[in-house]
């Protein structure tokens, strides 16, 4: 971990060079955010509603800012203070096994990283959130939203992480075999993600007979979208916010409707969010984002696997030796300006594909002109 080491020199600059550029858009956003509200806008928005969401939006962004601070000041401290080397000496004491080593350090890294963020976390949903009239999750609640998800990250991400660990700790071409495992288990999750996963965390009760239910699968049946179940979920239980989502593959897709989106939209504006989301499964978009996501794993992992057991990578933070475990902790540190670039290309494409979606909820819609009020409640 010396001034002469590339690769120390490289992911101080984007570490620091990240944060700046996250500082520096933030404010662009926060300085726009002055502005009038639109005429074009004021017959879907009035003026209160709109000063207030302006002001939800500075408090947030601030937020956010003072957390990702706080956290880049606690990475820069861990890093130059010789905090992996230390972390690599704890767990050699605990397990000789490499695996078992890398299962034990992860999930360090990760409560660490998580209890860092727990009271930002806590201060957005029970401070900003409330403060906005946004927020209905009790503290019960919360902590059990903590729970669950560490446990299940732990179900999920720790067999996945092992299997990472053995390959490349076994096979030279271990990429290949890392892509196909993981794609395989990103697939299995469309499937088992909204029937297994999330009744975890909310309550899915199937949508009752009545205009509601008629009214969507008229609209299904419109726009030749095949749906099996319709549920309706307790988002109420911790926001008011609405949302809605579709799942499944083929002829068993399932539409999911938050009780907060039903109370809050008439049914002209519900079925306008509705044609909206089945619109990016008209235009394929659902398809094309899965089939990006699978070929930028095989980007990842075919990167990971030339840089991972680099000397010059671990000695920029303090190793003598390479650890296959913390290559993966320093290939995802790496990785990240690449990811940035690659989230700004996926904003302006997520962008063209909602106006594709809005211009399909447009025609699809029975009222088409109330597809802006409904988006405006969201």
């Amino acid at each position: 971990m010396t001034p002469d080491n590339p690769w120390f020199l490289f992911l101080l600059c984007s570490v620091i060079g990240l944060y700046l550029l996250e500082t520096v858009s933030v404010l662009l956003n926060l300085k726009h955010l002055s502005q009038p509200l639109p005429d074009d806008f004021k017959d879907v928005f009035d003026e209160a509603a709109f000063a207030k969401s302006q002001a939800y939006s500075r408090e947030s962004a601030r937020h956010d800012l003072i957390a990702s601070g706080v956290r880049l000041a606690v990475f820069l401290g861990f890093w130059l203070g010789s905090g992996f080397p230390w972390l690599q000496s704890v767990v050699s004491g605990i397990t000789a096994s490499p695996i078992l080593q890398g299962l034990c350090g992860i999930s360090l890294l990760h409560l660490g990283s998580s209890l860092i963020s727990l009271p930002f976390t806590c201060y957005d949903t029970f401070k900003i959130e409330a403060k906005y009239g946004f927020n209905k999750t009790t503290p019960a609640v919360f902590i059990a939203d903590q729970v669950k998800g560490l446990v299940l990250g732990a179900v999920i991400g720790l067999p996945v992480l092992a299997l990472l660990l053995w390959l490349f700790g076994t096979f030279p071409g271990a990429w290949l075999w890392a892509w196909l495992a993981v794609t395989v288990l990103v697939l299995a999750l469309q499937y088992i993600a909204p029937r297994y996963l999330m009744p975890l965390f909310n309550k899915f009760t199937p949508l009752e007979d009545g205009p509601l239910k008629t009214a969507i699968q008229t609209l299904s049946g419109k726009c030749a979208f095949p749906v099996k179940e319709l549920f309706v979920i307790d988002g109420s239980r911790r926001s008011t916010k609405g949302n809605a989502f579709f799942a499944g593959f083929g002829k068993n897709k399932r539409i999911a409707l938050y009780d907060t989106l039903i109370e809050k939209h008439p049914q002209p504006e519900l079925l306008a969010v509705l044609a909206h989301e089945i619109g990016h499964f008209k235009r394929g978009h659902i398809v094309q984002r899965l089939m990006v996501a699978v070929v930028q794993l095989a980007v990842i992992f075919l990167l990971m696997g030339t840089v991972l057991s680099h000397p010059g990578l671990h000695a920029a933070f303090g190793l003598s030796s390479p650890v296959l475990w913390l290559g993966f902790v320093f290939f995802m540190i790496l990785f990240e300006p690449v990811q940035t670039v690659l989230g700004i290309l996926s904003g302006l494409w997520s962008r063209k594909h909602e106006y594709e979606a809005d211009a399909y909820a447009a025609g699809a819609a029975a009222q088409p002109d109330r597809c802006a009020p409904a988006t405006v409640r969201l």
